[in-house]
């Protein structure tokens, strides 16, 4: 991966669960980054699979007219429902390889819900950018505060000594899907507040 430091982006990643969730609006949600993705003529980089947020999240946007890139595994196509409606399908042979290449063909990220590989892949993208390999936005999009336990978690490990005051610049978190299009779009990223001073 190579830096950037654009401060706009024509295509997002987005991390998201291949469940649905028991709260109707993390659906509304991903449908509605979808058609704001498709409205602002961003490509939405995601997992390639057809159920859950992931595909309410493509289908969304391809009715709004937007472009969509799914990247799956092979070994996943069945048990994720690979999403062959999509403009642009890429099966690869690994996780390891659809996370590369997913943050490879994105300009930014946003996370929705999920679950252990939602929550993997974006510990992941803020090591890498912790680690100085990248420098592109990355957005909770955090409406229903779902991601509230992890901020503790980043808490506790601050108070332990094991992220420092002076971290990085690492994510910011959106209160709505309009918020994080605005940060994706607009923040610089060499200024972005960190997401470690809302927790």
């Amino acid at each position: 991966m190579t830096q950037g430091d654009a401060s706009s982006c024509s295509s997002i990643c987005v991390y998201c669960g291949s469940q649905a969730g028991l709260a109707a609006d993390h659906l509304e949600t991903a449908r509605a980054l979808g058609r704001a993705c498709a409205a602002n003529g961003i490509r939405v980089v995601f997992g390639g699979g057809s159920i859950g947020l992931m595909g309410a999240l493509a289908e969304a946007s391809r009715a709004a007219g937007g472009a969509v890139t799914g990247i799956i595994p092979d070994h996943l196509r069945a048990r994720e429902l690979a999403d062959e409606a999509v403009d642009d399908l890429v099966v690869v042979d690994s996780m390891h390889e659809r996370k590369r290449l997913m943050a490879e063909r994105a300009d930014g990220f946003c996370v929705l819900p999920g679950g252990i590989g939602t929550l993997d892949e974006t510990i992941e993208i803020l090591t890498w950018k912790q680690l100085g390999l990248h420098t592109k936005p990355v957005v909770l999009l955090d409406n229903g505060r779902f991601w509230d336990p992890l901020m503790q978690l980043f808490a506790h490990q601050r108070a332990a000594g094991f992220l420092g005051e002076t971290e990085p610049n690492l994510f910011q978190r959106a209160g709505s899907v309009d918020e994080a299009m605005g940060i994706l779009t607009h923040t610089p990223r060499a200024t972005a507040a960190t997401g470690l001073d809302r927790a």
